[in-house]
C-alpha cells in the first residue's frame, strides 16, 4: 500500500489491477521527470505507456525504468497514444501551452512548477482544466513532507493561538545548471519563481489562503539591486507579505548563497501560544525536521527518513485512478502566482 500525506490527513491508495490503472505519458524525463515517473510506476497506481524527451540519453534511462512504455516523438504523438494523463517536466516556458494542449484533448495533467511564468498563464491553464473537467495537479512537493504536515496540523488545530508572524527561507548554494533558467522570457524569473514559489505556497496553504493585502520586495542579481524592468533574473530576494487578519510573512530566497552548506530551508509559524517550524537538517535538500516551540523549549514533531519526493504525483495519480475530475483546489495555484507577480512588480 502506498500512503501519501496531505496536510494533516493521510490518504492511502492501494495498487490497482492492470485494467483499472490510468494510462500515463511522461513529457520530459530529466532528473526530476524520471524521479516522478519512477515514483508513479513503483506506486502501482498507473501504467507508464509513453515517454517523450529530446535527449536520447534521458529516454534510454526512462525506458529502463518503465520497459513497457513506448517512445513518442513529441507531445502530439504522446497524446495520440490514448493516455489518460500526462506528467510534464519540461522547461518553464512550455508548461502552460503544453498543459493546455493536453487538457483540451481531454487528458489530465500533472505539471512541474511553475504552472506558468505569470499569473495570466497559470489562470489560462486552470480555465482549460475547468472547461475540460480534467484533474490538474502541480508538483508543490513540500506540502507532502511529513514535517510540513505536522507543522500545519499545529497551526490549523489552533494550539499555537493566533498566528501573527511567518518566517520563510530557501537558500540554495548552487543555482540551476541550465541556461534557460537565467533567461527571463523562458523562466519567468529567478530564485523567486524557482524556490520562493514553494515558500509562498506553504505559508498561504497552511494559513487557509487568506487574502494578501500588501506585498513589498527587493530583488538582487550578483549583489546589485534590480530595477523595475530588469533584464537579468534575481539570485537573491526579500519580500514581506501582509495578510488579512494582520499576519506578517517574511520571505528570503536565493541561488548560490555562500552560507557554508548546500541549502537552508525553513518555514516557521509563530503564534500567541507558541511556534512550529519545518527546517532542513545539516544543509540537506531532502531531510527535514518539524519542531514545536514553547518559550525556550522545543519538541520534535517529525524527523528525517521521510521519502516524500514523489508524493504529490502519487496523490494526483490516486485521485485520477478513482475518477477524479477538475478540483477547484487548483485555484490555489493562481493565488500563489498572483503573489509572485506582485513580488516581481508585474
Amino acid at each position: 500500500m502506498t500512503t501519501t500525506v496531505l496536510g494533516n490527513e493521510a490518504a492511502a491508495y492501494t495498487p490497482l489491477a492492470d485494467s483499472a490503472r490510468p494510462r500515463i505519458g511522461f513529457l520530459g524525463v530529466g532528473w526530476i521527470g524520471l524521479n516522478r515517473m519512477s515514483s508513479l510506476v513503483e506506486s502501482g497506481l498507473v501504467d507508464a505507456v509513453a515517454i517523450a524527451d529530446p535527449s536520447a540519453e534521458m529516454l534510454a534511462r526512462a525506458v529502463e525504468a518503465a520497459p513497457g512504455a513506448q517512445v513518442a516523438a513529441d507531445l502530439d504523438a504522446l497524446l495520440a497514444m490514448g493516455v489518460d494523463g500526462v506528467v510534464i517536466a519540461t522547461p518553464s516556458a512550455m508548461h502552460a501551452s503544453q498543459s493546455i494542449k493536453a487538457l483540451e484533448r481531454g487528458v489530465a495533467v500533472f505539471c512541474q512548477k511553475p504552472l506558468g511564468r505569470t499569473a495570466e498563464e497559470v489562470q489560462r491553464v486552470i480555465d482549460a482544466a475547468r472547461a475540460a473537467d480534467r484533474h490538474l495537479g502541480l508538483d508543490m512537493s513540500y506540502r507532502f513532507t511529513e514535517a510540513m504536515a505536522r507543522v500545519r496540523e499545529a497551526v490549523t488545530s489552533g494550539e499555537l493561538g493566533k498566528i501573527y508572524a511567518v518566517d520563510l527561507v530557501f537558500h540554495n548554494a548552487y543555482g540551476p545548471d541550465k541556461p534557460w533558467f537565467y533567461d527571463r522570457t523562458q523562466s519567468g524569473g529567478g530564485c523567486v519563481v524557482d524556490l520562493g514559489i514553494h515558500l509562498v505556497d506553504l505559508a498561504l496553504w497552511t494559513l487557509g489562503f487568506p487574502e494578501v493585502e500588501n506585498v513589498s520586495s527587493k530583488l538582487f542579481c550578483e549583489g546589485r539591486q534590480l530595477g523595475a524592468r530588469p533584464e537579468a533574473v534575481e539570485d537573491y530576494a526579500l519580500a514581506t507579505l501582509e495578510l488579512q487578519g494582520g499576519t506578517a510573512v517574511q520571505l528570503a530566497c536565493s541561488w548560490r548563497l555562500q552560507a557554508g552548506c548546500d541549502a537552508m530551508i525553513s518555514a516557521a509559524f509563530y503564534g500567541t501560544n507558541g511556534g512550529a517550524a519545518l527546517r532542513n537538517e545539516s544543509g540537506s535538500f531532502y531531510d527535514f525536521v518539524a519542531e514545536r516551540y514553547r518559550g525556550t523549549a522545543r519538541e520534535r514533531l517529525a524527523s528525517p527518513g521521510d521519502a516524500w519526493g514523489g508524493r504529490a504525483a502519487i496523490d494526483w495519480a490516486g485521485k485520477l485512478a478513482i475518477g477524479g475530475r477538475f478540483d477547484a483546489q487548483a485555484d490555489e495555484f493562481a493565488r500563489v502566482a498572483r503573489v509572485l507577480d506582485t513580488i516581481y512588480g508585474r
